[in-house]
């Protein structure tokens, strides 16, 4: 048995290492892109497994599970739906400014349809991608890491040509930080830059010149103009963006509002919420001039229109959209990324400064590889050419050669031992020789034609060419505006095939402002039924159904419809509702559950009291719990804001039994499960805050809990049911607070 040696430290500092090294593991290998190229590794690993199968944009689609599965093998161990959900975004047109992968089948839609399973759906790479991103690859310009089983090797980054981090932006949550990067239009970005290499001083506000904002794949309203300078200078920020609304005639002076462009935040789920929050807008009674919404959103773009009611104001209702929508929404800008290995927020200069650093590497790389080859040409050729002038010779001494390692020997050394010659004067020339190891295998591998004399013309031409291209190399390794020359002239041209016009507009646009239509003050009633469904109806038709509409509803309160509603809970909670969020109509209407329009929860709550708020404001409030706990609170103490307060303290196990108006001259019968009822008068209730216990009423024998509670003035009759016996609550004998009760006998 091996001796093991036991390591003694503190857990603290294995845990702080240990979840530093996964934080930094989730930041740069997982969820932050390489400023360099704009990627992170699952989709810079996802395009170079496509480009290794041969998946390019002239050759037939894959199944994207073929490459999803050979990815995850070779390159991304991390499981197969971050793989696919990578490709799928590279594919979507909504939500990329330039798509990266060419997608065959449903990769889902704008409005949130998720795209279909791998098996069914297939892909190959985008020309962009294969000419911008993964062109020379063959030409050593980037490094190869071992991939994580050393079985393959794989780019550190992607020799991309464009600044893709700005061209299609990122979206990233790592451990502690998160990127959020706006896509920009491509014409621009390569302007930006272009104009960066031709005066490295400029500053950010010269580069806007250039790069006007964000441009967004959904087009839209970028409407905070001014704030740009300050986002694209720091990193980060929020851009306002809205959508863009037309304003259609229709027949019989009708108009509609039709929604072409949506802000960039409501891709997905965003479009069926705002559907909901305009409708939602309608029943809310905020508005009247709505008559009807569709989506008539299909493949060729977004259309939503909305139709008003004639002699509508089509420019509030836009800005009440703008206001009380996500119509306009805020994207916020975090612009991080990793550079040097390390996470760093950057500014649009600091991102283009190193893009252009990268470009000039890869070109580097690019033309010492080339160069190479060039003077690996230049020394066969020469050989050759060489070879062609004492081609007699040449043939003598292969002629008069035992093998090829003596015929190479004479060629590069000159060495003549083991070689028989027709005469001493070609023995002499042959000592002479000294080609090189390369020229002389050139010479050995030569066929006979090549001493055809076009194909020695030919090799003339192709010497020179050759010779060219070493100048051409030279001159733009060791001249920095030959490089730039070249670099430029690339991202001119990448411009030309693939630049399109800008899709956001940016401007500075004023802060959108709606009159809100007064809501005419009127009486009315709230009737709620047993299984909490709420509407309120006119009191004149309330009158005219009284009798049904007393037997069928729970709760009937006559209020104003621009209070509010105050509901008091068993959990000793208030709940707030406006009037307006209640239905109002019809008395045969059904309603709507309470639920919905507040945070009073069904399943988890009993209400005890309905009130007015406005009610409240000249009264006091009785509490009892079921513990015996009573105490009285001024009702300015519940005239809040707030959708939802504590409305009193509670013990342990306590909840409240009963709520309700106070007066001093009033008297309080308590009721206990048992049936003990104790009387006294209203003033030996003391005045407490909301946030107090209060104190005892009544004494309660064990297991004994407070039913109810009863208010009322004194000679009123007021009678209850107790068992078999009807107890007229007047008559009881009065005591004291803070006493047993009795039992009556009827």
């Amino acid at each position: 048995m091996q001796d093991s040696q036991i390591i003694r430290t503190e857990y603290s500092e294995v845990m702080k290492k240990s979840y530093i090294d996964y934080a930094m593991s989730v930041i740069i290998a997982r969820a932050l892109p390489d400023v360099r190229d704009g990627l992170k590794p699952v989709q810079r690993r996802t395009l170079y497994d496509m480009h290794e199968l041969g998946i390019r944009y002239d050759r037939p689609y894959r199944k994207c599970a073929r490459i999803v599965g050979d990815t995850m093998g070779k390159y991304h161990p991390h499981g197969d739906s971050s793989i696919y959900e990578a490709l799928v975004v590279m594919a979507q047109d909504f939500k990329k400014g330039m798509i990266l992968v060419d997608g065959h089948g449903n990769f889902g839609s704008i409005e949130g349809d998720g795209a279909a399973a791998m098996r069914y759906t297939e892909a190959r790479l985008a020309k962009l991608t294969q000419d911008v991103y993964l062109a020379d690859l063959d030409k050593d310009i980037i490094n190869f890491l071992p991939n994580f089983d050393e079985t393959e090797k794989e780019p550190e980054v992607l020799p991309v040509r464009v600044p893709n981090l700005l061209v299609n932006g990122a979206e990233g949550i790592a451990v502690g930080m998160a990127t959020s990067i706006p896509t920009h239009n491509l014409c621009e970005v390569i302007d930006a830059v272009k104009a960066y290499m031709k005066n490295d001083e400029i500053s950010t506000k010269q580069l806007m010149r250039y790069i006007k904002g964000p441009d967004f794949p959904t087009g839209g309203i970028v409407v905070n103009k001014d704030d740009l300078l300050s986002i694209y200078e720091s990193g980060t920020g929020k851009i306002k963006i809205r959508g863009k609304v037309e304003v259609e005639e229709m027949k019989g002076g009708k108009k509609r509002l039709v929604i072409s462009e949506i802000p960039y935040t409501m891709i997905g789920a965003g479009i069926g919420k705002f559907l909901n929050d305009v409708c939602s807008l309608v029943e809310s009674k905020k508005t009247s001039d709505i008559v009807d919404i569709s989506n008539m959103s299909s493949k060729e773009g977004i259309r939503i229109v909305i139709e008003l009611k004639r002699g509508a104001d089509a420019e509030n209702l836009t800005n009440m959209l703008y206001k009380k929508t996500r119509l306009e929404d805020t994207f916020g800008v975090n612009m991080l990324a990793v550079a040097g290995g390390r996470p760093e927020t950057m500014g649009l200069k600091k991102i283009i400064e190193h893009h252009v650093d990268f470009q000039f590497e890869l070109a580097t790389r690019k033309y010492k590889t080339l160069l190479g080859k060039e003077q690996d040409k230049k020394e066969i050729q020469e050989g050759l050419i060489k070879a062609c002038d004492v081609i007699d010779l040449i043939i003598e001494i292969l002629r008069g050669s035992r093998s090829v390692k003596d015929a190479k020997a004479c060629l590069t050394e000159g060495n003549t031992e083991n070689i028989k010659f027709k005469s001493s004067i070609s023995k002499k020339m042959a000592a002479m020789l000294r080609f090189t190891e390369r020229q002389a295998q050139a010479i050995l591998d030569m066929r006979l034609y090549k001493l055809i004399g076009l194909e020695i013309e030919a090799l003339m031409k192709e010497h020179e060419e050759t010779l060219k291209n070493i100048s051409r190399y030279e001159d733009i390794l060791n001249h920095y505006d030959s490089m730039a020359d070249v670099i430029i002239a690339d991202l001119d041209r990448i411009k030309k095939e693939y630049g399109r016009k800008r899709r956001t507009a940016v401007e500075n646009a004023a802060e959108a402002v709606f009159e809100e239509k007064k809501l005419e003050e009127q009486e009315i009633v709230f009737l709620m039924d047993r299984f909490g469904y709420a509407k309120t109806v006119d009191t004149a038709v309330y009158e005219r159904n009284k009798e049904a509409a007393d037997s069928e509803n729970k709760y009937i309160l006559s209020c104003m419809n621009t209070g509010r509603l105050c509901v008091f809970t068993d959990t000793g909670r208030m709940h707030q509702i406006k009037m307006q969020d209640i239905p109002f109509g019809k008395f045969r209407d059904k309603g709507l559950p309470i639920d919905n329009v507040s945070n009073y929860d069904s399943a988890k709550e009993q209400i005890v009291y309905l009130c007015d708020s406005e009610q409240l404001r000249f009264a006091k409030l009785f509490f009892a719990t079921k513990l015996g706990m009573i105490k009285k609170v001024e009702g300015t103490e519940f005239q809040v804001a707030k959708r939802t307060i504590a409305a009193t303290k509670l013990s342990e196990d306590d909840a409240v039994a009963a709520v309700d108006v106070i007066a001093d001259n009033m008297q309080i019968v308590l009721r206990s499960a048992e049936g003990y009822f104790l009387k006294f008068p209203a003033s030996e209730v003391p005045e407490k805050k909301k946030g107090a216990v209060g104190v005892r009423g009544m004494k309660l024998r064990k297991r004994d809990r407070l039913a109810q509670a009863y208010l009322f003035e004194e000679g009123s009759e007021y009678k209850v049911v107790s068992g078999d016996n009807e107890i007229a609550l007047g008559r009881l004998k009065t005591g004291k607070r803070d006493g047993s009760g009795t039992k009556p006998r009827g």
